[in-house]
């Protein structure tokens, strides 16, 4: 039986499923020949397609920090919900959380804010005074002599007395009155957005948990959703964690400052609460800033106030916050630091917020994944 005689040079034919923009030479040339137009062309239409997805990312960012937020506090309630669940159905311990909420947000809006906005009217129109007290102050003035002809003190007070002086230059920090009132307005807005998404969040957190796992193969879902708990249930207590040492810190120095007599106590002990939140350098910028406040009024409740918050930072790094987050997240320190700082960099303060249980939940995923996978590599694959 004769053989077919092939030509020696003959092109191979490429199956159905070949490379997309290559061409195969006759035997003897060269080797492979690229189709750059196509592959041009895929990679266009690639770029194109991320190009468009970044921006509807960017034109939905504000939405997607919404839902962040409320996802992020509806974990960080749902450890109280748990709770109050073992003594009343699911409903109802959702409905008792959402009470207190609620009423803690209408006692915040009743009470503590006219008293805020009324100290700060003061502080805004009591500045002037405040300064010329400051710049008459021994103390100042022998910085002064210190400082001799390179610096001047009285000036850089007027200057910064004239300019906070000018309401003009209030609004204009705040971008306007139109930017100032819709700034306003968007913040009301959000708010009332991100309470509707914490509430719904809560009420439907299950469900979308069991949701979520059903994309998961069913031999891999049990894994999953243990390990998803474990992420789920450190967020919470890492939320439920900085609350309660922003509400520590912010309590200390309402019952500090009113003793001492510190001007405005309820608005610098907001501002030690508000900063407190912030994970890292929150609570030293609100102490750094409530002792400056205190230093325009009097160096001697200015050398009180900087003393307390210097002994209340060492007793908050190693005694309070060890105490509590240990329960919340074991993070270790360093991580906890390059967590805060590169959140802080990408995402500002929300950044920052997130990147603590961010990392907790890159811990737990090593921990209970990467580690007993290796773990079973007990013989190298041939």
């Amino acid at each position: 039986m004769k053989k077919k005689a092939t030509r020696p040079d003959a092109e191979p034919r490429l199956s159905s499923g070949g490379d997309v923009g290559l061409h195969r030479e006759p035997a003897g040339g060269s080797g492979v020949h690229v189709n750059a137009f196509r592959i041009g062309l895929v990679g266009t239409l690639g770029v194109l397609i991320a190009l468009l997805l970044g921006g509807i990312v960017s034109q939905l960012s504000t939405v997607l920090v919404y839902i962040g937020i409320a996802l992020f506090l509806a974990l960080g309630l749902d450890p109280l919900v748990s709770w109050l669940e073992k003594r009343m159905p699911r409903p109802a311990a959702i409905a008792a959380v959402v009470l207190v909420v609620l009423a803690a947000l209408a006692g915040l809006l009743l009470a503590v804010i006219p008293v805020l906005v009324e100290q700060s009217s003061n502080l805004i129109r009591d500045f002037p005074g405040f300064a010329s007290d400051f710049q008459k102050n021994d103390i100042v003035l022998q910085i002064q002599k210190l400082l001799g002809d390179s610096v001047d003190i009285k000036q850089v007070i007027k200057g910064a007395t004239d300019f906070l002086g000018d309401p003009k230059n209030l609004v204009a920090i705040g971008g306007g009155l139109a930017q100032v009132g819709a700034g306003v307005a968007s913040g009301i807005t959000g708010l009332i957005i991100v309470l509707i998404l914490t509430l719904y969040f809560m009420a439907s957190l299950r469900s979308m948990k069991q949701t979520v796992y059903r994309f998961v193969p069913a031999y891999q879902r049990a894994g999953f959703a243990k390990i998803s708990e474990d992420i789920t249930g450190a967020v919470g207590r890492y939320v439920v964690g900085q609350v309660s040492l922003a509400l520590i810190n912010g309590v200390l120095s309402l019952i500090l400052l009113s003793i001492i007599q510190a001007p405005m106590p309820f608005l610098l002990a907001f501002f030690a609460f508000i900063g407190s939140l912030i994970p890292l350098v929150g609570t030293l910028s609100a102490s750094i800033l409530n002792t400056l406040i205190c230093l325009l009024v009097d160096p001697s409740l200015a050398l009180i106030t900087g003393i307390y918050y210097l002994i209340y930072l060492q007793v908050e790094a190693y005694i309070i916050s060890p105490r509590i987050m240990s329960r919340a997240v074991a993070v270790p320190g360093a991580m906890v630091v390059i967590a805060a700082v590169a959140g802080g960099t990408i995402g500002g303060v929300l950044g920052a917020l997130a990147a603590i249980p961010v990392a907790a939940s890159v811990i737990i995923i090593v921990q209970k994944v990467v580690w007993p996978r290796q773990d079973r590599k007990v013989a190298a694959v041939s």
